[in-house]
């Protein structure tokens, strides 16, 4: 499972480096909105949406995505951005405070029409950072990418490995809390390469990531909730053997848009002291 996890990341970075680094800023807004409807799509599969209610229900996201689109064409970069932070403090203020109750809990809204609009709205913040963070700096996007990856892989070789506790049973037996511990090592270590080879600058790197790898496991835990519920093993067969695609990036759901969150707050904190 291991292997594959890792065959899998390897597979998708040499896809998505190339391009992260070369295409112009709407082929690549485009390819990656393409990407968070095909998530989307799966997530419907969790409401058990049929063939009608799922195609309506991409044809309007789809639809929001192009106004999106129209909006940062014609009214440019930084109203797509001040748009990004609105939609990005939501999904932090989500994965933070409202997601952490309802695991503990092991409970969610049970209606379809309420986990539409959730799952419409994660992956409109998942699209948006990937955006926005092409545009700034793509560099935080792969650190904060690299940093879900490392944390999975390393959670599932110290779960195997020494996992006795588990982190919630209920939802996703497989997951312990030795695990969360190989992860917490893991991370802390590449952040220390990160601050020790000066790439970055500030020690606040070290909370800054393991802020990023726990709301990383809130995802996953929480799309496991919707899966068991579901009676689904996968989200999908996106990836032909190795499940679907919202399988893959859960952890990067709420990564991405509490991570870019945190670094423009950091940076408008450190501007505001600077005066």
């Amino acid at each position: 499972m291991l292997k594959t996890r890792i065959v899998t990341a390897v597979v998708l970075l040499g896809l998505f480096l190339p391009a992260l680094f070369l295409l112009p800023l709407l082929a690549w807004a485009l390819i990656m909105l393409g990407l968070s409807l095909v998530c989307l799509r799966e997530w419907s599969g969790f409401l058990r949406f049929n063939r009608v209610q799922t195609t309506v229900y991409l044809a309007i996201s789809s639809l929001a995505g192009v106004v999106l689109l129209f909006g940062l064409l014609n009214l440019g970069f930084h109203w797509f951005f001040y748009q990004s932070l609105q939609v990005f403090a939501l999904a932090s203020l989500f994965w933070l405070l409202i997601v952490p109750v309802a695991l503990y809990f092991n409970t969610f809204f049970n209606s379809a029409f309420v986990n539409a609009w959730v799952g419409a709205g994660l992956m409109l913040s998942l699209w948006m950072a990937l955006v926005v963070a092409k545009a700034v700096n793509p560099y935080v996007l792969l650190v904060i990418i690299s940093t879900i990856w490392l944390a999975d892989s390393a959670a599932y070789f110290a779960g195997k490995q020494f996992g006795r506790h588990k982190l919630a049973p209920a939802i996703s037996p497989g997951k312990t809390w030795e695990g969360v511990l190989g992860a917490l090592i893991a991370v802390t270590a590449y952040a220390g390469i990160l601050y020790g080879s000066g790439w970055v600058a500030t020690g606040w790197i070290f909370p800054g990531l393991w802020l990023v790898m726990v709301v990383g496991i809130y995802g996953d835990l929480f799309e496991s909730f919707f899966k068991r519920r579901a009676n689904l093993k996968d989200s999908g067969q996106f990836l032909p053997g190795h499940g679907g695609l919202l399988d893959r990036v859960d952890g990067v759901v709420p990564a991405l848009p509490v991570g870019l969150c945190l670094l423009f707050w950091f940076h408008f904190c450190a501007q505001a002291h600077s005066f």
